[in-house]
């Protein structure tokens, strides 16, 4: 299972160890699922979470980031262009559809909507959507 993973979830699944969020990036972490990103992804996930408003442990934000850059699937995306609600959330999905991924996994589901993703046969999903599928995927 491949997915994309919008920099929200990254960010509540840092903020609390016990969400669903964070169960999420657990499985990223132990090879459950694959990380599919880009350069401008992972750019945006080093600034957020190096954030001090966060007031994240920048030793755990490194370790994380190490992480991500020796095991994620790094992309290059093909742009597109196209008009979403939130243009930052644009990068997401351009990776997606470059690397068939399985889902983008967003707090934000309304930055992506429903009748411009269906064009693109790209699968939008909460953390919690995407765990129950996987549940129901892994039976």
């Amino acid at each position: 299972m491949r997915i994309v993973l919008d920099t929200n979830v990254m960010v509540s699944a840092l903020l609390s160890p016990s969400n669903t969020p964070s169960q999420l990036l657990r499985l990223i972490v132990t090879g459950s699922i694959d990380l599919v990103l880009d350069d401008r992804i992972y750019a945006e996930y080093k600034t957020v979470l190096s954030r001090p408003k966060f007031k994240f442990d920048p030793q755990r934000v490194d370790e994380l980031l190490d992480f991500i850059f020796a095991e994620g699937e790094f992309v290059v995306a093909t742009p597109l262009h196209i008009n979403i609600p939130d243009p930052k959330d644009l990068p997401f999905l351009e990776v997606a559809i470059v690397s068939n991924a399985d889902s983008i996994i967003t707090g934000n589901q309304k930055h992506f909507p429903t009748k411009i993703i269906d064009k693109l046969g790209i699968v939008v999903q909460s953390p919690g959507q995407f765990l129950d599928f996987l549940t129901e995927y892994n039976r």
